[in-house]
């Protein structure tokens, strides 16, 4: 997919609110000085846009377009390079039936799995995405942490998926998260770097609101809801929530954020709701891969049968799509 060349990115120039940043004092009164989110307005809309209709040539649309934003994901501790590399080349040819379907985005890996699924992937343009500073629960000792990202770069990767210092926002030890942010970014080098809250984790929507702006002044590419690794994780709600953020973002300082939902998102009708509510609440301009990403694996088999019960009218027997 052709990467727009619309707003800057936050690591690509100074931001207007970065006095905000300026202390631990200035920080927390900015984030506390953000509106409340009111939570049944907030459940109520997401909810309702998740009933819109999408119909034949807009659902076919739809579907490639959820296709080309998946980071095709595999974080488990039995992992293997031969796994690695049947990933990757599921994510250039994800129906090798049919090479008109979109490549994904991304494949998403362990560090010590990016040199493997670099090979996998080749020239193609799927990028290679890495988890680091000690994902999924992130404790660890930044110097730990930054070891984490500069191996995860050395080996090739093209992007970075952190996770925040939950204990430390939870305590509201904000600065810390926002330090903790910047310097994985610069450690990050030319890999875009998302950051990942842990929504499940942060108990209120007020919270969401607040870590996605710390995420966003600290230079995030993007902003992610979850690891996919506890009971909740991306739901239209939070993910709503984190969407009018990068809006308003923009909004105040001309710099555009990506958005990833992560976790729990299975479906082909799953995904087209959120593209809705990309469409409504941010706008057509994060209707692309480059802004706008799934963290998943199995909803890119559901999206294929979708797609081939599109193109011949009969959906395919259970041997279509490979089982990750």
């Amino acid at each position: 997919m052709t990467m727009p060349t619309a707003p800057a990115t936050a690591s690509a120039h100074a931001h207007a609110l970065s006095d905000a940043t300026a202390s631990d004092r200035t920080l927390r009164r900015f984030l506390h000085g953000l509106p409340g989110v009111d939570t049944v307005g907030l459940e109520a809309r997401a909810s309702a846009l998740g009933t819109r209709s999408i119909k034949s040539t807009a659902k076919a649309y739809a579907i490639d377009l959820a296709i080309s934003m998946i980071d095709l994901t595999t974080l488990e501790g039995a992992d293997t390079p031969g796994k690695v590399r049947a990933l990757g080349a599921k994510a250039v040819h994800p129906d090798p039936t049919d090479r008109g379907t979109p490549k994904t985005a991304a494949v998403c890996v362990y560090p010590d799995m990016v040199a493997t699924a670099k090979e996998a992937v080749g020239d193609s343009g799927v990028k290679v995405a890495s988890v680091a500073t000690a994902f999924p629960a992130g404790r660890a000792a930044i110097g730990v942490k930054l070891g984490d990202v500069r191996e995860a770069v050395a080996a090739g990767a093209d992007e970075i998926d952190m996770v925040i210092d939950r204990g430390a926002f939870l305590a509201g030890d904000y600065m810390t998260v926002f330090e903790q942010i910047r310097a994985v970014k610069e450690a990050s080098g030319e890999a875009r770097l998302k950051v990942i809250f842990e929504t499940g984790e942060l108990s209120t929507y007020d919270n969401i609101r607040r870590a996605s702006w710390i995420g966003m002044l600290a230079g995030a590419d993007f902003i992610k809801t979850s690891t996919g690794k506890v009971g909740v994780n991306a739901t239209p709600a939070n993910t709503l929530l984190m969407l009018e953020a990068v809006r308003d973002f923009r909004e105040q300082t001309g710099v555009q954020i990506g958005v990833k939902p992560a976790g729990g998102i299975r479906t082909s009708k799953d995904a087209i709701k959120f593209l809705v509510l990309v469409n409504e609440t941010a706008g057509a301009d994060w209707l692309d891969n480059h802004w706008f990403r799934f963290g998943a694996s199995s909803l890119l088999n559901d999206l294929l049968m979708q797609r081939q019960k599109l193109a011949t009218g009969r959906y395919s027997g259970p041997d279509y799509v490979t089982v990750d």
